[in-house]
Order: C-alpha cells, then structure tokens, then sequence
C-alpha cells in the first residue's frame, strides 16, 4: 500500500461510513466498480460501522418491499442478516485484502504442466445479484525464475477473488492476472465452468444451461499441442 496515507484524511467523520469510504477512493483517483477490491480505503472499525449502515438500508428495502419485520418473526432480523452475509461472506473479497500467500523459489527448476482444480467457486451476478456456482481450473507452465505456491492457496485466492459481484468473464480474467503476477510462469490457462442463478431462477428459467469460458496467457496461447492437453486432461465431466 501507498505510505502516502493524505487521501485517508476525511473532510467530516459525521459522513455515513459509506461516504467516507467512497470519497477516499475517489480522491486517490480510484475506481470501485463492483468486483473491485477496496480494502485500501477501509479503516479499522469502519466494516462493522458499514454493517450498521446496510442493515439501516436492507430495512427500507423490506419497508418498500411492504414486508412485516415487526410482526413477522422469519424476517424480523433478516435486514442483518442480509447485510452480515453481503459483507462478510459473497462479497468479502471487496472488503478484506488478498490472503496471505508464501511463495517458494523453483529450486528443482520444474518446467512441466501443471493443474490445479477442480475448485470449487462460488460468486454472484453483478445484474442482479444471484448467485453463480461453479468450478474453476488451472493449469500452469513455470519456469526456473517462477514463483510456486502451495496447492490450497489456489483455493484462497480463487475465492478472494470469486466473493465479488461481477460477471464471469470478467472473473476468470482477474484470476489470471492475479496468478501471473505471484506466479510468473511462461503459461497459464484459467477456465470456469458455472451454473448461473439469474437463468435459473429468473428470466429464461432455464436449469440446464452452463457457462464455460477460458483465459489463456503465454505458451498456452501460442502452443496448440500444449492448450489441448490441459483441456482434454481438465475434460469438464462431473
């Protein structure tokens, strides 16, 4: 992080925690669009104050929603509820900072595929926040200067990374950008395969269809030979 901490600064701490938040990312000239990660500008504290706030607002939500939270005890707490999962849980990776991850020097100077997955990964639509559910695999080609992590750490990133609202085409791409900057391998290969609520649930309600995309970085895009490996070994059955 910048030790330049002058865009901390606040004009009033009366702001909603919320305004603080945003007015800090918009002086250090930031973007904060949904699948970004804002934990720069979250001060100490200020996740529970902003958990407060959302409560306030889910509150209102259900008020316009005409639904009894006084009466109805099913959703009498569910304001908090909703706002503690938000924060905490589906989106967290907007709010907290990339997991710790050790990265070990490629001493045995390994230069042949490998592949991580099937991970688990759970998001949500950025249109209308549904979820999306699926699985997500990596392939990697290092070379003596790479840097290698250990094999859960795939896991932690892909869900720092996945715990966002946004699009999986979108994901997928953050994904590798991430492992290409701590891995620095020759190549790498990302691809998701995912069930997406807003067809399921709404619209086309269509229970059937799935997502498959791909990102490929590096050998993987200039070696056919190499790219079909990766995809026939990964093969996408259940």
């Amino acid at each position: 992080m910048n030790s330049d901490l002058s865009f901390r600064t606040d004009s009033t701490d009366a702001a909603p925690v919320s305004e603080r938040i945003r007015a800090r990312i918009q002086r250090a000239g930031q973007r904060f669009h949904a699948n970004d990660n804002i934990a720069a500008f979250v001060e100490p504290g200020e996740l529970e104050a902003l958990l407060d706030e959302v409560e306030g607002k889910m509150k209102g939500v259900l008020e316009s929603l005409v639904i009894d939270t006084e009466s109805d005890h099913n959703t009498q707490d569910t304001a908090r509820r909703v706002a503690k999962m938000y924060l905490t849980e589906v989106f967290r990776g907007r709010y907290l900072p990339a997991p710790p991850v050790t990265e070990f020097p490629n001493v045995e100077r390994l230069n042949e595929l490998m592949i991580v997955g099937p991970i688990t990964v759970r998001s949500a639509c950025s249109h209308h926040f549904c979820p999306i559910m699926g699985r997500l695999w990596i392939g990697l080609m290092p070379n003596e200067h790479s840097n290698l992590i250990g094999l859960s750490k795939y896991s932690r990133l892909a869900e720092w990374v996945m715990s966002r609202p946004q699009i999986q085409e979108e994901a997928i791409t953050q994904m590798a950008e991430l492992l290409m900057r701590k891995v620095s391998p020759d190549g790498l290969a990302v691809v998701m395969e995912a069930d997406h609520f807003c067809m399921h649930w709404r619209g086309v309600k269509d229970a059937e269809t799935k997502m498959v995309n791909s990102v490929m970085r590096g050998v993987f895009l200039k070696d056919a030979a190499l790219r079909r490996e990766f995809l026939s070994l990964i093969n996408l059955k259940p």
